[in-house]
């Protein structure tokens, strides 16, 4: 088989390369976790790197948040450019990513992916040996944003709105973000203190665990270990996700 059709197949074939993650790794680095698109730019750069001894083969491709698109099925107002590149051992390759036009609103950002697949090379000593050919897709958030919001996105964490409610037989955080940003926050690191005393949230259900709160969302995270409403004065202790990929710790007081 050559290897663009090992390519093309491998391509549909990315949820069955997952169960096999745990035992192979991808040689493809990806410089950044995460991309901000200014709408005044013609278009950004992410930059991948082959670590490998091989040369690799990748697909790039953009979708609106479907996780089983594939790059016939994606829809996003996105172009990767080239949507499918070699890369030999030690070298890089600067994918080019253009928005294409389409209307997006321009009173808060808009969130999309952007999908890495690279192809495992098959091994020169393989013979006539039966293998399974693995790849692995990445995923990255990119976040369009729009010119003329009211404010910087370093100002937008510190105006969400953070309050503790009785909820379900015990008590929740409630947290809304009132801004136009999206903004991330490490929620394993969501807890509430009062005097020395820590009242860890109950897990997410949401893949990775990852809280991510789109301009105008409102979520609620039981505090299991709380069953009456602590006395004085209480604080919420939390980690937010810049746009570059750090992480901040913030502590701010708590209402009810």
């Amino acid at each position: 088989m050559t290897p663009w059709a090992r390519f093309v197949l491998a391509a549909g074939a990315t949820a069955l390369a997952a169960l096999y993650m745990s035992t192979s790794h991808s040689s493809v680095i990806i410089q950044g976790t995460r991309f901000v698109y200014p709408a005044e730019e013609e278009e950004i750069v992410v930059r991948i790197q082959n670590k490998g001894s091989l040369p690799s083969l990748v697909q790039t491709w953009l979708d609106d948040g479907n996780v089983r698109a594939t790059p016939t099925t994606a829809k996003a107002p996105f172009n990767a450019t080239p949507p499918i590149f070699r890369i030999e051992p030690n070298e890089q390759q600067a994918v080019r990513v253009r928005y294409t036009g389409e209307p997006l609103p321009q009173d808060r950002e808009s969130l999309y992916w952007l999908n890495v697949l690279e192809v495992q090379p098959k091994p020169v000593n393989a013979g006539g040996r039966n293998l399974i050919e693995l790849s692995f897709r990445t995923r990255l958030r990119v976040f369009y944003r729009p010119q003329g919001l009211p404010f910087e996105r370093a100002a937008a964490t510190s105006k969400l709105t953070w309050k503790l409610i009785p909820y379900q037989g015990g008590y929740a955080v409630e947290v809304a973000n009132p801004t136009p940003y999206y903004i991330s926050l490490p929620s394993t690191q969501l807890v509430v203190s009062k005097t020395g005393e820590r009242f860890a949230k109950a897990p997410n259900r949401e893949e990775n665990d990852s809280l991510m709160l789109p301009s105008g969302d409102v979520k609620r995270f039981m505090l299991p270990g709380l069953r009456t409403l602590p006395a004085g004065e209480k604080e919420i202790e939390f980690t937010e996700m810049t746009d570059f990929g750090a992480r901040v710790k913030h502590s701010v007081d708590l209402k009810n």
